[in-house]
């Protein structure tokens, strides 16, 4: 933990006016909570892909300024499909934690990983700027270094990486 966090922690994390609490309590990427995803029975046998996007993803970064991105998941299911509003749920949990961007994309990995067993999973987080800097993580079950068969290989030799970030 930065030394930093923990002072804006014990400063902020509970300011009150007349009793009533002002500011939700912050807390660090240890509280992140995977409980709140839920899964549902895939209706199909058959293969295909789901892909969603959170446009308006939101958290705290390490210095406990709100940091802005879009978050991008394609899926191929097995048995089981993403209740999308327990996702919904999980992006707003996140809105008090403060963490890493880097931490943050592996962290959502790990969880939908565990929760929905899927054959494929990649996330790419699309950060807007802060101070003049923009970032793009990803992350693809597919890769063998995060355990996968490279068996799709549709990211091999796809260098296009151009993205739009908001201004």
């Amino acid at each position: 933990m930065i030394s930093g966090d923990s002072v804006y922690l014990q400063k902020f994390s509970s300011m009150k006016e007349n009793g009533t609490e002002i500011m939700p309590e912050k807390k660090l990427y240890q509280a992140i909570d995977k409980s709140i995803l839920r899964a549902i029975p895939n209706p199909s046998k058959g293969a295909y892909e789901i892909k969603i996007k959170i446009p308006e993803f939101t958290f705290l970064g390490v210095q406990a300024q709100p940091d802005f991105a879009a978050v991008y998941l394609t899926f191929y299911p097995k048995k089981k499909i993403i209740e999308l509003k327990s996702l919904k749920m999980y992006s707003y949990h996140l809105r008090n934690i403060i963490v890493s961007y880097e931490r943050l994309t592996n962290i959502m990995y790990d969880h939908l990983m565990e929760v929905y067993e899927p054959e494929r999973m990649r996330i790419v987080m699309i950060c807007n700027p802060r101070g003049g800097i923009s970032s793009k993580l990803t992350i693809d079950s597919d890769w063998k270094v995060r355990g996968g068969k490279e068996q799709f290989k549709d990211w091999v030799g796809n260098q296009e990486d151009e993205w739009e970030v908001l201004m």
